[in-house]
């Protein structure tokens, strides 16, 4: 990877990790452990002209969580505490992954790009 002038790294981690969600600890713990290591790898890997980035996705509406874990009332309590009032899909996740691994961010690592509608704990 350092032979390319443009390595990255992007590692995925969930916005559970900051919203400390109930029901699933060990989950959140290795989301947030997402975090430092990106911010370790990034050092490390800096001089070799890796960059290392994380993506820090909400609640994507994947066909898996349509099948196994989305219900209207957790739907709508999501949304409710997102500033952007509608799910999110896997694009709207495509869209910033590209980003990070592109030219444009050429100059960004070590960083955690939270893409969740602006959602906080009501």
């Amino acid at each position: 990877m350092g032979a390319n002038d443009n390595a990255s790294i992007i590692n995925v981690g969930s916005n559970s990790s900051m919203l400390g969600l109930a029901g699933y600890p060990a989950y959140v713990a290795a989301k947030a452990g997402i975090i430092g290591l990106t911010r370790a790898l990034a050092r490390e890997l800096g001089p070799c002209g890796v960059r290392v980035n994380a993506l820090i996705p909400g609640w994507v509406l994947t066909e898996r969580q349509k099948q196994l874990w989305v219900t209207p009332e957790a739907l709508q309590e999501c949304v409710a505490q997102q500033c952007l009032k509608r799910s999110m899909l896997g694009p709207d996740i495509a869209g910033p992954a590209l980003f990070l691994a592109s030219r444009s961010a050429a100059m960004i690592t070590g960083q955690s790009l939270v893409v969740d509608g602006g959602r906080v704990m009501l």
